[in-house]
């Protein structure tokens, strides 16, 4: 069995349809849906439960002999989140009891960290780099690095550890399914509505010297490739380690908006507006994965560039009813 956390989630869902198309099915969906829709992003996968987070836990060793793999995805991703012990709790804690029981059983861990540690990025996107000299931005970002320090001394320390630990620095991930992440869902959904609602779409203003309106940049990553490359590390069970994952290429806001606009057939309108006060010193203005250490892991496939996977985005499920991948 495979166990998927945030399974309903927007990169979880997919990650569900990748490996319904691979063949499998034995997988335990976790989740907390409550009183949201992301049920829907469930319809047309093939699992064998669904089983409420907090009722997981309760269950966990019922599981102790069924699982090969865990993918935890299942997070507070809200950068906006003031409540850190809620963070600490859901998103430190929760995982520290996922990888004690890979550890006692034997099963596969893979899990979600995030391109947010890196902070403001003075300290590079070095996935190579002291992880102990990061400065996260904001609460999301050190609950997810907190735990990145843990397995490192956890690895240090000699003790038991899943024998195949993989952790992803998710960079900024777009594509179908993140319908309903409301503003935390890309700059390409809220560009769609904006567009679609009034053919205008409004970006933030700089306030960088040097850094034009529109102009900060960002890694997008199409969401097929994240779960592409997370399908390659479970038949590669010898690779292990802490990894970014994006494209390596950033792009800017001014181009992922204009990006839309062309899948949309549209002429691009932007119009730049004023950032809240309250991100403009939690801003970062550039962000790009250093992918070397994946690629000497053995991955080689090319991913989608920002036209490719904005339009496949647009045209294959926004422009079709918000259609579930």
């Amino acid at each position: 069995m495979i166990i998927v956390t945030g399974g309903a989630g927007f990169i979880g869902s997919c990650m569900l349809r990748t490996l319904n198309d691979r063949g499998l099915e034995d997988i335990a969906v976790v989740d907390h849906i409550a009183a949201t829709d992301k049920w829907m992003n469930l319809r047309g996968k093939r699992y064998a439960e669904y089983i409420g987070r907090d009722d997981f836990l309760r269950r966990l060793p019922e599981f102790k002999d069924r699982v090969d793999c865990v993918i935890h995805l299942g997070a507070c991703s809200a950068t906006t989140e003031r409540d850190f012990d809620f963070l600490y709790r859901n998103n430190f804690g929760f995982t520290k009891t996922l990888w004690h029981f890979c550890a006692e059983t034997g099963a596969a861990f893979i899990y979600a960290s995030s391109a947010a540690t890196y902070g403001n990025g003075s300290n590079g996107f070095d996935d190579e780099d002291d992880i102990t000299k990061l400065m996260p931005l904001n609460g999301y970002g050190y609950s997810k690095q907190l735990f990145d320090l843990w397995v490192q001394k956890e690895l240090a320390a000699g003790n038991k550890a899943p024998p195949q630990h993989v952790g992803f620095k998710f960079f900024n991930v777009y594509g179908p399914n993140e319908y309903f992440k409301g503003s935390m869902a890309s700059v390409v959904f809220h560009t769609f509505n904006d567009v679609t609602a009034s053919g205008r779409k409004g970006l933030f203003k700089s306030y960088k010297e040097g850094v034009p309106d529109g102009g900060q940049l960002r890694d997008f990553v199409y969401v097929k490739d994240v779960c592409a490359v997370i399908a390659w590390t479970m038949s590669h069970p010898e690779v292990s380690g802490l990894f970014n994952l994006g494209t390596g290429k950033a792009r800017s806001f001014y181009d992922l908006a204009a990006a839309t606009f062309g899948a949309m057939e549209r002429p691009v309108c932007i119009d730049y507006i004023d950032m809240p006060e309250n991100l403009r010193g939690k801003y970062q203005y550039f962000t790009e994965a250093r992918m070397d250490k994946l690629r000497r892991a053995g991955y080689t496939a090319p991913f989608h560039s920002l036209e490719e996977g904005v339009t496949d985005y647009v045209r294959n499920y926004l422009m079709r009813g918000r259609e579930i991948w």
